[in-house]
């Protein structure tokens, strides 16, 4: 079982957030860019404010800026500070500082009121909380009534032959460039499959999602089926 404990995802993340976003470039070859892009589109804010968690650069949380341009409140919330500070530095560059708050929480207990938030979102952190359930109650507690929670997580292909070769990218080339490039001591990019692959996907996850007290909830695979972007109404 894959170690979660806080403290140890806390120090991978502080050892690799200098090379973080370089990284995700490369090795999704700019497709992540794309998925945030296709999240903020497929689960949009109506009137915010919007709160992302496991924030961490604040990409997602940026993405949902430019496409309200500016009009509302943007949160991104993650417990790793350097990964913050830098998040902070690019929403400087995009002129976001005015409306956008960055906050130093753990997603399991997240510093704000019930009911706050109209949109509350996490790209590629949710399989990072300890405790899954309790992070998405957390993110449901915060959510407002017929507000929306949306999750953008890794999955695995559904068709054999390319789950096959994805997976030997995945396990075997991904963290061993991501280990050279970084030039972390802390094994993040040996994390990073080792999680993947034993976070519930699809219907399962969609389950969890219900059972804690979500409704309509939706999921899409995108890029066949390397990241699956769900969607869901706290009623």
């Amino acid at each position: 079982m894959v170690d979660k404990t806080a403290q140890r995802v806390q120090k991978m993340f502080s050892g690799v957030a200098r090379h973080y976003d370089r990284l995700n470039h490369l090795l999704s070859l700019n497709t992540d860019r794309y998925w945030r892009w296709k999240t903020v589109r497929q689960v949009p804010p109506r009137h915010g404010p919007v709160l992302d968690v496991c924030a961490g650069t604040g990409d997602l949380a940026l993405g949902y800026f430019r496409y309200t341009e500016g009009t509302l409140d943007i949160y991104a919330a993650d417990f790793c500070h350097e990964m913050l500070e830098i998040g902070k530095e690019k929403s400087g560059k995009a002129g976001a500082l005015q409306c956008m708050r960055f906050i130093e929480a753990d997603a399991e207990r997240l510093p704000f009121p019930d009911n706050t938030f109209e949109l509350v979102s996490v790209a590629f952190g949710l399989r990072n909380i300890a405790d899954t359930e309790r992070g998405l109650r957390e993110m449901t507690r915060v959510c407002q009534s017929g507000g929306k929670i949306a999750v953008l997580e890794f999955s695995m292909p559904r068709f054999p032959l390319l789950k096959k070769m994805y997976a030997f990218y995945f396990q075997r080339v991904l963290p061993y460039i991501g280990q050279k490039l970084s030039r972390s001591s802390q094994e993040a990019y040996h994390y990073l499959p080792e999680s993947v692959l034993e976070f519930p996907e699809g219907e399962q996850l969609a389950q969890l999602m219900r059972h804690c007290d979500l409704v309509d909830v939706h999921w899409n695979r995108m890029t066949a089926g390397v990241v699956t972007l769900y969607s869901a109404t706290k009623p």
